[in-house]
């Protein structure tokens, strides 16, 4: 949007101006009337001030990339200049998930940066890491237990058979 090109105006009027309408925003009516966001810079995807990423001056975004996660912050000197305005860090599919989640938590929080975000980093990092992770089949492999129940399996396989 073009609400973060200009820097004179306050976040809370941006917010008040497009809250009922913004391409971002996706209403359901079906479900009760329920509001959410496809904002990137969104952790929740909740249509709320708290969540919204285009219109706070600063944001963070955790997306998933070719088999990457994409750590991505808004810098809140650099309002005026949209194309340098996203600090970004990706880390690969083999990352261990303590570290990636040390590290999101460490260039958020930490810092001191919408710490009130913290725990919705870690567990959209969280998500996203168990999405690119490969499905493993499953053996569905029964051990019997006790005597009876391997007479019964016995008796089974022999009647069918």
């Amino acid at each position: 949007m073009a609400t973060e090109v200009v820097s004179n105006i306050s976040s809370d009027l941006i917010w008040e101006c497009t809250r009922q309408q913004n391409a971002f925003l996706v209403k359901r009516k079906q479900a009760g009337g329920v509001q959410f966001s496809r904002d990137p810079l969104n952790l929740v995807n909740k249509h709320s001030r708290k969540y919204a990423g285009y219109c706070n001056d600063q944001a963070i975004g955790i997306q998933p990339d070719s088999n990457t996660v994409e750590l991505k912050t808004k810098l809140a000197s650099r309002t005026s200049k949209p194309a340098s305005m996203y600090q970004t860090a990706s880390f690969s599919a083999s990352t261990p998930s303590r570290k990636l989640y040390k590290s999101v938590v460490g260039s958020t929080a930490k810092k001191g940066y919408r710490s009130d975000l913290r725990a919705e980093a870690v567990a959209r990092a969280s998500a996203v890491k168990r999405s690119q992770r490969e499905v493993k089949e499953r053996k569905q492999v029964t051990k019997l237990r006790g005597a009876k129940a391997r007479k019964a399996a016995e008796a089974e396989a022999a009647s069918s058979s």
